[in-house]
């Protein structure tokens, strides 16, 4: 592991109240509504996931996508039509899809039906369809680059590595400036619709053990769906989940890992240079996200995340990427400890 940069006490000082002046900026900034009907049509009924409707529901969100960029072309939407022309590339396919507001969707990189482990990658705050896999010069810092880096790693290690791995944007992520990332309000909702979502990976695919991957805000909405799951007379669909890693997070409202877990294991990691290390780890009032999950109280197990920044967990040739992949695959003796 590299040597952890260090800090002067005036330094981290002056980093402490840029992040505290950023969330307060978060707290102060308000965003106007344009007064515009949203010209994107809301989803259509799609077949429920299970193994014989996989492939009936790819193509139906297909035609969804398809439907979508053809909006996007007749309103001028250019960001839009780069976006969707990408999502309609050969052989992607797409669980889920929704265009109205800022986007939601769910990709899956491998095949779904036939895997003995599904890594989930949770993304977090200002990501939305016309981020969701275009970022220049860091596309793995995207949940569509980001799922394909995680594939990618694992068949460099097995040629078989019996693994799908989803993009699952799946909620409203809030926005980095703004009161939404100081509260759980947001994950509360993601939690609802991430355990719908395992629950229909279950369905198609029974025997399918599963890892969440959560980044920054993705980690509040693993938190609460592993609030929720973890309880005695867990679903099948939540028992099925054997690992949950936490990577630049800002807290996930939990006091110790041990109330996420249950049976799962509970990994964290902060890259030397995330910034996400100097944000206030409270909880007050409804305000804030909770304890550091890299913080000895927590508990959870530390994996080395590196040196690099709060983008940067999923870069090719990272120990973040192939800690994290070993997670994914359930390989908990490969992991490389912080």
């Amino acid at each position: 592991m590299p040597p952890r940069k260090t800090t002067s006490p005036r330094a981290r000082r002056l980093r402490r109240g840029l992040a505290c002046a950023a969330t307060i900026s978060g707290i102060m900034l308000t965003t106007a509504g344009t007064g515009h009907a949203d010209p994107y049509a809301a989803p259509v009924p799609v077949p429920s996931m299970g193994p014989s409707t996989l492939d009936a529901r790819y193509a139906a969100e297909r035609g969804a996508i398809e439907r979508a960029l053809r909006t996007a072309q007749q309103v001028g939407d250019r960001d839009r039509q780069r976006a969707l022309g990408g999502f309609l590339r050969p052989g992607r396919r797409f669980l889920y899809f929704d265009p109205r507001g800022r986007g939601q969707a769910v990709e899956v990189v491998g095949d779904l039906a036939t895997a003995r482990r599904v890594a989930v990658v949770v993304p977090g705050a200002d990501t939305t369809l016309t981020t969701f896999d275009d970022r220049p010069g860091k596309p793995w810092s995207t949940p569509g680059g980001g799922a394909r880096a995680v594939y990618a790693q694992a068949g460099s290690v097995s040629p078989r590595p019996g693994l799908a791995v989803v993009a699952w944007l799946g909620y409203a992520a809030p926005k980095t400036f703004s009161s939404d990332v100081l509260t759980d309000e947001r994950a509360a909702q993601g939690a609802v619709e991430l355990r719908k979502f395992l629950r229909g990976v279950h369905r198609a695919n029974p025997g399918a053990q599963v890892s969440l991957l959560c980044h920054s805000y993705g980690s509040v909405v693993c938190g609460r769906t592993a609030l929720a799951g973890a309880k005695p007379g867990a679903s099948a669909a939540w028992r099925a989940v054997t690992d949950i890693a936490l990577f630049g997070s800002p807290g996930t409202t939990a006091w110790s890992a041990a109330r996420l877990g249950g049976s799962a294991r509970v990994w964290a990691g902060r890259g030397a240079a995330d910034w996400m290390e100097d944000v206030p780890h409270v909880r007050i009032f409804g305000l804030g996200l909770g304890p550091d999950p890299v913080s000895r109280g927590f508990g959870a197990r530390i994996f080395d995340a590196g040196a690099g920044g709060h983008s940067d967990y999923l870069a090719p040739g990272s120990p973040s990427l192939r800690n994290l992949t070993s997670i994914a695959l359930g390989e908990a003796a490969q992991v490389t400890r912080g």
